[in-house]
């Protein structure tokens, strides 16, 4: 199954489910690269992770989403798509001025409340020596004119300040063109950057693209089913090249053993918490269909073209998961290469979020594809200690409300006056 085969109420449920699971990989990692690095080398891994990715991610959805112009509201149309900022965990509130002046606040941050009680150096690292760079990495897809400055932001003064920030948004024709690092123009030359995905078809009844209003929330129900698979498949895509900045950026600083371990761990624990939370939101059974099930929607192993894996149930107590070792997915050498028959606790965390009683039983390499059997055992297995870790964050728990209809976002004074 692909996103493709899902209907339109599906999608629109899981939709919301794969931003949050993007902003969820640096819980799954970053605890790791703390312990190998200390907390300010973990600082500038995320920086580098998210700068070579999002100006990435934001020009494709930009062309995917019709989002033509280089506007303050184009930004932010671009930020509500953004695995940086994912519906209701990020509330970004967003208020617009004219073209080239707004503002927003963040009224609920998970990130934040997931930090706090770390203590203030955590957040000062979070909020002020990574937000600083990667928020002007993202405005740059936009337009390189643009710069995201803070009016306030934590550590929280007094300690249940609200909103958690706010920040102005401002485009000057004057300024300099902001540069970007050359890992960020490297991001470009990967497969994934110029994926080819399912095409939106305009005809379709729902909303088939957000050339129009910006709006205050984006209520996927609405929106046309061939648009929300090709949205499905971009916020896949933004988890493959967030996962490609981070290898980069920890070999950066050490051998391939110590990239190795660092980038299992993290894959293992957002398989884990992001299985677990697609699963309930799709409500699939947890028998041998809905695993298989599972693994085809995982937003680990997604889109479709980019990694090819294939799941298959085989009567009610086996699953088999084929994993191409070729193709653009491996040619990025990117998460799906850390994964082998001696390196399968990603697959057997996916599993045991479904039902603890689903084991890894075999594995091999034939005909260059990664063959993995999966059986349902007599005892449980217990959660691994990385999907724990990722566990500490809001993220695990969170529940999205249903806000209504979305509201156009009106500029406060009319461009032109």
């Amino acid at each position: 199954m692909t996103y493709g085969e899902l209907t339109r109420e599906h999608l629109a449920i899981l939709l919301p489910e794969l931003l949050l699971s993007g902003q969820l990989i640096d819980r799954s990692g970053m605890a790791h690269v703390i312990g190998a690095f200390g907390r300010e080398e973990m600082a500038q891994v995320a920086i580098e992770e998210w700068m070579a990715a999002s100006p990435v991610y934001t020009a494709r959805m930009r062309a995917a989403m019709g989002v033509a112009g280089n506007t303050v509201p184009d930004m932010f149309k671009c930020l509500q798509l953004d695995i940086g900022a994912p519906p209701q965990f990020m509330d970004f509130r967003y208020e617009v001025v004219d073209d080239h002046t707004g503002r927003f606040v963040l009224d609920h941050c998970g990130a934040l409340l997931d930090v706090e009680p770390l203590g203030d150096d955590y957040v000062t690292s979070m909020c002020h020596t990574i937000e600083d760079p990667t928020f002007d990495a993202t405005a740059v897809a936009t337009n390189r004119k643009a710069r995201i400055r803070p009016v306030h932001r934590p550590p929280r003064r007094p300690a249940d300040r609200t909103p958690h920030c706010e920040w102005t948004v401002t485009i000057d024709e004057s300024r300099e063109d902001l540069e970007l690092p050359e890992y960020t123009a490297a991001m470009f030359d990967t497969a994934a950057a110029s994926l080819v995905l399912s095409e939106i078809d305009h005809d379709e009844p729902g909303w088939t693209d957000y050339s129009g209003d910006l709006v205050d929330d984006l209520q996927f129900r609405d929106w046309a089913r061939s648009t929300l698979v090709r949205t499905a498949e971009e916020v896949a895509l933004q988890h493959q090249l967030l996962a490609l900045g981070y290898i980069w950026a920890v070999r950066r600083r050490t051998d391939e053993a110590g990239v190795d371990k660092l980038v299992r761990k993290q894959l293992t624990g957002i398989c884990g918490l992001a299985a677990d939370r697609v699963r309930a939101a799709l409500d699939l059974p947890r028998d041998a269909e809905g695993l298989a099930r599972l693994f085809a929607l995982h937003p680990v192993f997604g889109p479709s073209q980019y990694v090819g894996l294939d799941a298959a149930a085989s009567g009610d107590r086996s699953v088999t998961v084929r994993v191409p070792q070729s193709g653009p997915a491996v040619d990025d050498a990117g998460w799906v290469t850390f994964i082998d028959p001696d390196h399968l606790a990603p697959l057997q965390a996916i599993a045991t979020a479904v039902d603890p009683h689903w084991l890894i039983d075999g594995a091999r390499v034939a005909d260059g594809v990664l063959v993995v059997d999966i059986v349902w055992g007599d005892e449980e297995l217990a959660e691994s200690g990385e999907v724990a870790v990722a566990r500490f964050s809001g993220g695990a728990t969170f529940e999205f409300t249903d806000r209504g209809s979305p509201r156009p976002l009106i500029p406060i004074t009319p461009v032109g006056t």
